[in-house]
This record gives structure tokens, C-alpha cells and sequence, in this order.
């Protein structure tokens, strides 16, 4: 069909070599233009490239879309209707690279494509935060049953430490702590670094005794022992392999690290989620390289051997 296409056909040829029909809508037009310009275009990398059929194809495309546009020009909104058209109609390049987004030089696409691609990373963010929010809100009710049995628990131990209060006093008036041995000397702290408030460092640490840590404080924890108990794990693994390395060892040795490329994989998808909710960017966290953790655990082996 392209074989016998002539430039200055008539409408009818144009529609056949689209593969269309009269009257058919724009998007099947920008459809079957976007098919075949990814099949004949020179730069797709298709086997079935050809210039002189892309060229046919593009003007082919420009034959029916003003032939479109005219049916349409039955008054000034037709009009207007038909510039928005020609203004957003797609550029062959554009299905080519930076998944259809932008247009212009292949730089300003880029520079649209990153954009575009921090918008959406944005938007997941806070749709994440979003759901959160949402689960936290739905077991509202059940958090206010936990916090009325909390305010009895409350009165019941501040009733309990005034009891000891009173008996603690009583036993002082009795003289009962007078032979102390750190009588007269100031309590322990928890922390020995003078640059640091007292006060303030311990009640950050009775804050963190009792699980008021933010959860990415926890889930960074969590990662860091988890990267540390595989790097043993696999050092450990080889070294009760031993060696040297015959057929059957190193069949057991691809195992262990197919299962630790697996492990590496999880690792990897759980610090996904932490830069996720973590609130300092330089806080985030890389992957981890199964394949550099592998090397290392080698390299650990052959100093133990040493």
C-alpha cells in the first residue's frame, strides 16, 4: 500500500495508509499515527524501519487531520477547538523516549521528563502519608478506650507512689537513711557527656524506654541489624564450607547466595519504605549491592584464614 502511495493523493489514499476510515475520531488518529511511526521511524530501531514509509505516514497524518479540522469548522469554537488540536498533536519522538512527557528539543523534554517525574514521585508521597492518616483516624474510637482504662491505671499509681512518698518520708524522719553509703552525693545520670542537659537527656531516654520512638528511628535500626546479622550469616556460611572450592561445595555456596541476593532484594525494599517517611533528606539511605556484599564476605573469609 505505501509502495504506490503518491504525495499528492487525495483524502481517501491518506485514510488507507493510516489504516482508517472516514469519520473516524481523533484519538484513532493519533493512535494508528503513533503505531506507525514507532514501525517505519529511522531512529526506532525497528526491523521494519523505513524513512521514505515514515515519510508517507507523517504526511498522510497532516492530510486527514486537516481534512478532520475542516468537518469541524462549523463555527469559531469549532475553530479554536481545531489550533488546541495542532498545538498539543504528538511528535513522533515523543513515544520514542521519556515515556511520552514533554515536548520541544530533546533537552527541554528531558528537562520536563524530570519534572514530571518529582511531581509524581511527590504525589506517592503523599498519598502514602495520606493512607497513614487514614488508618490511624479509623482505630480512633479504640485509642479512647485505650486512654480511659490508661487514666484508671494513672490514678492508681499516683495513689500508690503518695503512699511511698509518705512512707519514704516517714523513714527519713526515722534516721533510717542517715547510714547510707551515697549519702550526701549526686544521683547517676544517664549520660556522662557534660556538654549535655541532664534533664533534657533523660527525658529523651524514658521517652525512648518506653517506645516513643518516631518510626523512622526504629525502622533505620532495624535495617542497620538486619545488614549486619546477613553480612555474619554468609561469612559464617563460607567459612563452614571451608575449602578448597570443589563442584559440590560450590553448589552450596550458589545457594547460600541466591538465597542472600533474595535477602539483599527484602533489605533493599524495606529502605524503600524508610525514605519514605524519613523527614531529613540526608538521612535516606542507599541500597545495598548484593553483589559488592558477596565480594566482601570473600574477602572477610580469606582474612580469617590468614
Amino acid at each position: 500500500m505505501l509502495s504506490g502511495y503518491k504525495p499528492k493523493s487525495n483524502i481517501k489514499d491518506s485514510y488507507k495508509i493510516l489504516e482508517l476510515e472516514e469519520g473516524c475520531s481523533l484519538d484513532d488518529i493519533r493512535n494508528s499515527y503513533r503505531s506507525l511511526a514507532k514501525k517505519y521511524h529511522p531512529d526506532s530501531g525497528s526491523a521494519t524501519a523505513d524513512s521514505e514509509a515514515f515519510m508517507k505516514v507523517e504526511e498522510a497524518y497532516r492530510v486527514v487531520l486537516s481534512d478532520v479540522a475542516t468537518k469541524k469548522k462549523s463555527n469559531e469554537n469549532n475553530e479554536e477547538e481545531e489550533d488546541q488540536f495542532k498545538s498539543k498533536a504528538p511528535q513522533h519522538r515523543h513515544y520514542l523516549s521519556f515515556e511520552g512527557v514533554g515536548f520541544g528539543t530533546p533537552s527541554q523534554r528531558e528537562k520536563q521528563y524530570m519534572q514530571f517525574r518529582v511531581d509524581r514521585a511527590t504525589e506517592q508521597v503523599l498519598e502514602y502519608r495520606k493512607q497513614r492518616l487514614e488508618s490511624q483516624y479509623a482505630v480512633t474510637d479504640v485509642m479512647k478506650a485505650k486512654d480511659v482504662r490508661q487514666s484508671k491505671k494513672v490514678k492508681i499509681t499516683q495513689a500508690v507512689e503518695r503512699l511511698v512518698e509518705d512512707l519514704i518520708q516517714e523513714s527519713m524522719a526515722k534516721g533510717d537513711f542517715d547510714n547510707l553509703s551515697g549519702k550526701g552525693k549526686p544521683l547517676q545520670k544517664f549520660s556522662d557527656c557534660p556538654h549535655i542537659d541532664p534533664m533534657t537527656h533523660n527525658l529523651n531516654r524514658i521517652l525512648i524506654d518506653n517506645g516513643y520512638q518516631p518510626e523512622w528511628i526504629l525502622m533505620q535500626k532495624e535495617i542497620r541489624e538486619t545488614i549486619e546479622r546477613l553480612r555474619k550469616n554468609i561469612v559464617a556460611s563460607r567459612s563452614k564450607l571451608g575449602g578448597p572450592m570443589t563442584p559440590y561445595r560450590q553448589k552450596q555456596w550458589n545457594r547460600i547466595c541466591e538465597q542472600f541476593v533474595e535477602d539483599i532484594r527484602k533489605l533493599n525494599k524495606r529502605i524503600d519504605n524508610f525514605n519514605l517517611v524519613v523527614p531529613i533528606l540526608s538521612r535516606q539511605m542507599v541500597h545495598f549491592s548484593a553483589d559488592k556484599e558477596i565480594v566482601r564476605a570473600q574477602k572477610t573469609y580469606e582474612a580469617l584464614m590468614e
